[in-house]
């Protein structure tokens, strides 16, 4: 199902799937001219900095965020885009989630694939620590698919949650260390951006991939054991709240 999903959101276009790549290369070249040309922004202090260097750092937190983002727009739409499988057919409706997530992860791969090119044709090193990015990932996609639950079954009831999780979506992708590193704050609202789930997953995405370093195995072992607590609770809401499905549509 997931992969009818990823072939079918391109079907009848002329460049198909390699679709999937362009748009990531697209909206990278437009973030990376607007904020490091226009806008002339720099991520650290150091005057070799480029704007390649920048886009890199740039491109790592856009596909943490996208992956992110992806799943919970759709989620909303998922039970109201499928009434026939509430209706008519005994179906496990607890996999559509599942399928999301999963089209969203196959997007965040190519991306990663894009980045990993984008890194050997600016003459950066790639380090061995790239192997360790799928554990990195691994929490925040334990995390957005129990959110992609809770969503899902929410948005049943609640037709206006759609239009919700695409602003708040938006807005984290401008409170997420994505465009300008933790540091460029006040130290008092620091904190405030830790708070922000996409915030430690970014972080150490950057590490692993960009700077070659061993991620923090605390905070993603707490991260996770907070993944898997919000995910077992989007399950059972959305379980608790499916028998009334089809009686809503």
């Amino acid at each position: 199902m997931t992969k009818r999903d990823v072939i079918g959101r391109y079907k009848g276009s002329v460049m198909g799937i390699l679709w999937s790549f362009l748009n990531p290369l697209f909206m990278l070249a437009v973030y990376t001219f607007v904020f490091s040309v226009v806008f002339k922004a720099r991520w650290g202090n150091s005057a070799t900095e480029s704007k390649g260097d920048f886009a890199i750092i740039l491109f790592a937190g856009m596909i943490v965020h996208g992956l992110f983002a992806e799943a919970l727009n759709r989620a909303p739409g998922l039970i109201l885009g499928n009434a026939n499988y509430v209706k008519k057919v005994i179906f496990p409706l607890e996999i559509l989630p599942i399928v999301a997530v999963g089209a969203a992860l196959f997007h965040g791969l190519i991306s990663l694939l894009v980045l990993t090119a984008a890194i050997l044709v600016l003459g950066k090193p790639l380090h061995w620590t790239v192997l360790i990015t799928p554990l990195v990932l691994l929490p925040l996609l334990i995390f957005t698919l129990g959110l992609t639950w809770f969503i899902a079954s929410l948005g049943v009831y609640l037709r206006d949650v759609g239009q919700t999780v695409g602003i708040i979506t938006t807005i984290m992708l401008f409170l997420s260390p994505v465009f300008f590193p933790i540091s460029a704050l006040p130290e008092n609202m620091q904190p405030m951006m830790m708070a922000n789930p996409l915030t430690f997953i970014i972080e150490q995405v950057r590490q692993v991939l960009i700077w070659g370093n061993i991620p923090d195995w605390p905070g993603l072992a707490f991260y996770l054991l907070i993944s898997c607590l919000v995910a077992w609770l989007g399950y059972a809401w959305f379980q608790k709240t499916r028998r009334g499905f089809a009686d809503v549509l």
